[in-house]
């Protein structure tokens, strides 16, 4: 028999006038109103009166309601009328189309704004009220009407239809009220129940993880009926939540039958030919953590009468995925893989990524290799491209490489004697490359990883910092020096490729982090909108104890990278050229580099190649970066799932915390030796009334004098934890260092 378990209830919230009368809000000439702009929109083009009465199915009784209507709809310029009876959008139409981001509390923004019509342009998120979402969901397409714009250009608006709905399948937990079922969604952003009809099932316990389908209309926004299409079981399990994650975030994850059936079907022979050159003769290597399970990408480097050969040997994954297949478009989809902690979701089946595609030693394997020649000081002077054929000679770990080239560890050495000095050569190349680099003010920020140890129950075990050493930092200049070397060959043939671009941080965010900056009393160098600027700051606070806030919030600063065929730079490397190449197995952008480059180098061999349908290139940038920052996010969210979980058998320690955030009602903290972060709420504080004080970001006992200010190291006690929102929540210990 299983163990009943305590439902993590939802907290009520107050609901205001309107939300408890949404449906009551819109009026039988609202309804009608809603309907004639939806037709109008919809169709593209102006419309006749009577074709708006047979379109919408009205009665004869709705003639001069739906006349008085346009005519009201024509004096405020919503509409224009452009014969007798012909109707069309007019100036103040104000009607656009985006997708819902609603809030739990109810509100909701309208974010992709997009309009068929001209005249509606706004590069702000439009701003829904509840009393305005008009039945709409969280992720549904809807058309809005815009009725006002804010000083800042944040537009107000009212949804006039639900263009598309977002799901009809979401993920919550069980509970059972008065012999019913209820689920409350996991995503605290769909404000509502779904009942469940018919005979509760035995299989369900209380607290249980489900998916639903959600049946139909409401007439109450608050609950919708549903349909339970598979239990997932005890959310404390890590397996549980990553699903919860998959549902939460819309993942793929599951490969179609004829991906399956694509993949049993390759060879996996490794044949010779004129196309590929043969470097089975150079001494691969390949560079990994002691996790890591599959590796696509080796080095190889020698040392020359001028300076340094760098072999980066790439899998070659475009070999076994071709363009326009079923695994492309699976591939395509994904985006990237997403990893969690002891989890994967893999862009590619894993008969590919960890097989085939992968460069394990003393295995021939395809791949995709640039040759990059330097001179001593670490300056480029040639650069050749080919596909190969490689064998890999040693898997090295990165804690074996440190233990080489800095620990110098004698036993360590002897045994792999024959690689110590190729690992020599490449040292000495990676630092000449990161001089390079550091001189034209790439930033270098400092912000340390967790590193999540899980049991064989799939629970966290231990938190630790992950170790970053000299190991690391040699293969990442390796593939920064390819991923430059491809990009500047696109550049200089004009290629139409997808670079990998980081754009210059808005000045207003800029300044804004320079105003923080003075407010804790830092001493900022001159204001200047270039990266070394950003490096000189970093330098100012390095092993200090505000070192981890700067890092963080002068980050926030910086825009996205992003795909583009449009080549603006890469400001955080202060590259002028930039493009991601070497991870093909699990980002789909470097695939499509891969693509580009091989199609430019046959070109110039005079190959013939039959012309592949795909998607333009700037197309797939925008759904790539897109699916890239899904991805982000979805790691990011199981992470604080595990260490909500985590932290949920401490509550009652102590903790040693770094302040990171202070509002008016909250202290937000982050434990310095566990990357967890958490909030002290105010009302918590009994000793003293707590002064915001804005400017300096700081919270001042009114009597004590006591302070909270952001980048102080305070003791902290965990007091509460909420499994189902996700939050852990903070009390402030005195100690002897504290302000009395």
């Amino acid at each position: 028999m299983r163990k009943k378990r305590n439902f993590p209830r939802k907290r009520k919230t107050k609901r205001s006038h309107h939300d408890q009368n949404q449906k009551q809000k819109y009026s039988q000439d609202d309804t009608l109103k809603f309907q004639v702009l939806n037709l109008l929109y919809t169709s593209g083009k102006s419309v006749q009166a009577k074709q708006i009465l047979q379109e919408l199915d009205l009665p004869l009784s709705s003639r001069k309601p739906l006349h008085n209507l346009l005519i009201e709809l024509t004096k405020s310029r919503i509409l224009k009328q452009l014969d007798t009876d012909i109707f069309g959008p007019g100036s103040k139409h104000r009607l656009a189309e985006g997708v819902v981001d609603q809030n739990a509390k109810g509100f909701g923004f309208v974010t992709n704004l997009a309009s068929k019509l001209q005249g509606t342009d706004y590069t702000k998120d439009a701003f829904l009220s509840p009393s305005n979402m008009n039945s709409a969901r969280h992720g549904d397409t809807v058309l809005i009407r815009i009725f006002k714009v804010k000083k800042d250009g944040r537009p107000e608006a009212e949804v006039v239809s639900i263009l598309q709905r977002g799901t009809g399948r979401l993920a919550g937990f069980v509970t059972f009220k008065s012999g019913k079922t209820i689920v409350y969604p996991e995503d605290s952003r769909y404000p509502f129940t779904i009942h469940i009809p018919g005979k509760r099932s035995e299989e369900l316990q209380e607290g249980d993880a489900v998916v639903v389908k959600i049946e139909g209309e409401t007439d109450d926004f608050r609950h919708q009926n549903g349909t339970i299409i598979e239990i997932l079981g005890n959310p404390d399990l890590v397996d549980v939540q990553m699903r919860l994650v998959i549902e939460k975030h819309s993942l793929p994850h599951t490969f179609s039958d004829e991906t399956l059936a694509q993949v049993d079907d390759i060879s996996d022979e490794i044949t010779t030919g004129k196309a590929r050159l043969d470097l089975r003769d150079i001494q691969h290597v390949t560079i990994d953590g002691e996790t890591a399970k599959d590796y696509d990408d080796a080095i190889a480097v020698q040392k020359t009468r001028k300076g340094y050969r760098l072999y980066v040997s790439i899998a070659d994954v475009s070999h076994y995925v071709p363009s326009g297949s079923a695994l492309d478009k699976d591939a395509y989809l994904r985006g990237t893989s997403i990893y969690f902690p002891g989890r994967v979701i893999p862009m590619l089946p894993e008969r590919l990524s960890n097989d085939l595609c992968s460069l394990v030693p003393d295995k021939d394997r395809y791949a995709f290799t640039a040759i990059l020649d330097f001179n001593r000081s670490g300056h480029l002077l040639g650069k050749e491209f080919s596909k190969s054929i490689i064998c890999s000679k040693q898997r090295f770990t990165y804690t074996t490489v440190r233990q080489i080239l800095i620990d110098k560890d004698k036993d360590v050495r002897r045994t792999h004697k024959d690689f110590c000095t190729p690992l020599k050569w490449a040292s000495e190349l990676a630092r000449a490359l990161m001089h390079l680099r550091e001189q034209r003010g790439s930033i270098g920020f400092t912000i340390p990883e967790p590193f999540m140890e899980l049991d064989e129950q799939g629970k966290i075990e231990s938190i630790s910092r992950t170790e970053r050493n000299f190991a690391h930092k040699l293969i990442e200049e390796f593939m920064l020096a390819a991923n430059e070397a491809v990009a500047e060959t696109f550049t200089e043939n004009n290629l139409e490729g997808l670079y990998r671009i980081h754009e210059k941080p808005a000045p207003e965010k800029i300044q804004d982090f320079v105003n923080f900056g003075r407010s804790l009393g830092l001493d900022l160098p001159p204001l200047r909108q270039d990266p070394d600027w950003f490096g000189q700051v970093l330098d100012l606070v390095k092993d200090s104890p505000k070192e981890y806030v700067i890092n963080n919030l002068l980050l926030r600063t910086m825009q996205q990278a992003r795909y583009d065929v449009k080549n603006v730079g890469h400001f955080g490397l202060a590259a002028t050229d930039y493009t991601h190449f070497t991870s093909p197995i699990r980002r789909y952008p470097d695939l499509t580099v891969h693509r580009t480059l091989q199609t430019f180098l046959q070109r110039n061999a005079k190959v013939r190649t039959r012309k592949k349908e795909s998607l333009p290139v700037k197309e797939m940038g925008t759904f790539l970066s897109a699916r890239e920052r899904i991805a982000v996010t979805a790691e990011r969210d199981m992470n604080d799932r595990l260490k909500v979980r985590f932290m949920h058998g401490k509550i009652g320690e102590t903790f040693q915390a770094i302040i990171s955030g202070v509002t008016g009602s909250t202290i937000f903290v982050e434990l310095l030796n566990l990357f967890v972060s958490g909030g002290i709420s105010l009302t918590t504080l009994k000793d003293d009334h707590y002064i915001f004080d804005a400017k300096h970001h700081r919270l001042t006992g009114k009597r004590s004098g006591r302070s909270f200010q952001i980048g102080d190291q305070i003791t902290v006690g965990l007091l509460d934890v909420d499994l189902r929102r996700n939050r852990i929540y903070f009390g402030p210990i005195e100690t002897d260092n504290d302000t009395a």
